[in-house]
């Protein structure tokens, strides 16, 4: 029996929710949306991770067409125990601080600052000669939009939510774990957008983390006992 569609969307919507809320990128976009246009901030954040979650599933719906589905089963279910035990270590670690937030911040402000520097040096003589030398996405895309992309894309690119979409999409029907993750997707990062930074300091990194590692275990078991077509 193929994977089902309600499988892959559940477990998606789920396990992004709890990867995603409270991640570096949740908190990089609650303080881009403080100073800048939300609806850019929101725009250039959730296309970045529409495309990571679409690209994501679709290196694990190829990997059962380069090898087996059996060692992919294998695989995802060992991912899902690792991944399982490495955020319930990280959670105990842990002091209740939002660490994370006070890092994210302490970046944008430093990145912030610096552009904020080089903009006082620019005389108004060369704005013209600036925007015809812009870069070619930049003249079609806001600045901001293109900053709030890169800053997400490539926070989560290589994270442990993208791994554990490849391997999940591996084993389920991907098109329920696009849709799953993209759902889950706009709704962390709407909140974030419209929550700021007061919403972000109230989330616990230690209770999201703890979690996460049990929801990942939980995965790894119902991996562990059902077969590789899916069935128990």
């Amino acid at each position: 029996m193929a994977p089902s569609l309600l499988g892959g969307f559940t477990k998606s919507l789920a396990m992004t929710v709890l990867s995603e809320i409270g991640d570096k990128t949740f908190f990089a976009a609650a303080i881009l949306a403080m100073r800048h246009p939300r609806k850019l901030v929101l725009a250039g954040c959730l296309t970045a991770l529409i495309v990571m979650t679409a690209l994501s599933a679709s290196l694990g719906w190829a990997a059962p067409n380069l090898i087996s589905r059996k060692w992919t089963h294998h695989v995802t279910t060992l991912l899902f125990f690792v991944f399982g035990i490495w955020s319930l270590w990280e959670g105990f670690k842990e002091d209740g601080d939002s660490e994370e937030l006070d890092e994210v911040e302490a970046e944008l402000d430093a990145a912030f600052k610096s552009n904020k520097g080089e903009t006082k040096t620019v005389s108004k003589a060369n704005d013209d000669t600036k925007k015809q030398q812009r870069p070619f996405l930049m003249q079609f895309f806001s600045p901001i939009f293109i900053k709030a992309f890169s800053i997400t894309f490539f926070g989560e690119w290589g994270d442990k939510s993208q791994i554990a979409t490849i391997g999940l999409a591996a084993d389920e029907n991907p098109f329920g774990v696009v849709l799953g993750g993209i759902i889950a997707q706009a709704l962390c990062t709407t909140a974030a957008v419209l929550g700021g930074k007061s919403l972000a300091s109230q989330i616990s990194e230690k209770m999201v983390e703890l979690s996460s590692g049990v929801l990942f275990l939980l995965f790894g078991i119902m991996s562990l006992f059902s077969g590789p077509e899916g069935e128990l």
